[in-house]
C-alpha cells in the first residue's frame, strides 16, 4: 500500500519535521500512511519516538540518495 500523503520537511531542523508529521496525522483518516521526508539527522530519533507516543507506527525508514531520510508512518486504524 502506498502512502496517502507526502510531507516534505527537508531543509527544516527538529522539531519542525515532527510537528508537520503531527499535523498530517491529525488530519489523516485512521489507517492512513504518511511519507515524511526530512534531512535533519535528529529526525531519525525524534520521528519514531513521536510516532510511538501517539500510537502510530513507523513502517519503514529509508536513506534517500539526496541525503534525506524517508519515513513511512501509519496512523493507527
Amino acid at each position: 500500500m502506498a502512502e496517502d500523503r507526502l510531507v516534505d520537511a527537508r531543509g527544516h531542523r527538529c522539531p519542525v519535521p515532527t510537528l508537520r508529521l503531527r499535523r498530517a496525522l491529525e488530519e489523516a483518516a485512521p489507517g492512513a500512511r504518511i511519507r515524511l521526508l526530512a534531512d535533519d539527522p535528529l529526525a531519525r530519533i525524534d520521528v519514531p519516538h513521536f510516532a510511538a507516543g501517539v500510537g502510530a507506527s513507523v513502517v519503514e525508514i529509508v536513506d534517500a540518495p539526496d541525503g534525506a531520510i524517508s519515513f513511512l508512518v501509519a496512523k493507527a486504524p
